[in-house]
């Protein structure tokens, strides 16, 4: 826990899009967490495993918790994300490292009773930089109405040998959507709609 300098929730909740009000008003969470870069000053460091191992699922078991806590239960929450933002002293490979893991991923997917893959997105930095946390439908990759991103800032994070790790989510998809699904674009193609990951 020494490596987090601190954590932050934020939360978004949408009435009116387009003029007209929700019928569902939509609200999305972010979780985050600043924390020290476990290989920033130390050089090119070829195996990243250790710090992986330690620091993870730690970030995993912290950020789903304060999603749920807001979110009121797993079952609440519809479409997930996770990001994370690398100091410029750090690589991108280690944002990726600390997110793209079972030991970090999995605590949430879990939670939330998750099938599809977590959406993500990683990049490198100065304070202030924003922080995008793409979501999809945690159970179908294909649901268009929760294509959704959240983006936020932290003023002072990261800064140069830190990490801003996040997960987001959303409980509702887009209000008013109305591109239909990605299922119905397959079947307007003449593709196999029982198996559009073959597409």
């Amino acid at each position: 826990m020494a490596l987090i300098r601190k954590t932050l929730l934020h939360v978004e909740t949408t009435f009116v899009e387009g003029g007209k009000e929700a019928q569902k008003p939509l609200k999305l969470i972010a979780a985050m967490a600043v924390v020290k870069n476990p290989w920033a000053g130390r050089g090119f460091v070829e195996n990243l495993k250790p710090e992986i191992h330690a620091v993870a699922p730690i970030l995993g078991e912290v950020l789903t918790k304060m999603i749920l806590d807001e979110a009121g239960s797993g079952e609440a929450v519809e479409a997930y994300g996770k990001s994370a933002v690398v100091g410029l002293d750090g690589e991108v490979e280690h944002g990726s490292a600390l997110i793209h893991t079972l030991r970090f991923g999995n605590h949430y997917r879990t939670a939330v009773g998750a099938k599809s893959y977590l959406a993500f997105c990683n990049t490198r930095g100065a304070a202030n930089a924003p922080i995008m946390i793409p979501l999809m439908d945690k159970n179908d990759e294909g649901r268009r109405s929760h294509y959704l991103t959240i983006q936020c800032a932290i003023p002072d994070a990261p800064a140069a040998d830190e990490i801003v790790v996040a997960l987001g989510a959303s409980i509702g998809g887009r209000p008013h959507h109305r591109i239909g699904d990605r299922y119905q674009d397959l079947k307007e193609l003449g593709h196999d709609v029982a198996n559009p990951a073959a597409v």
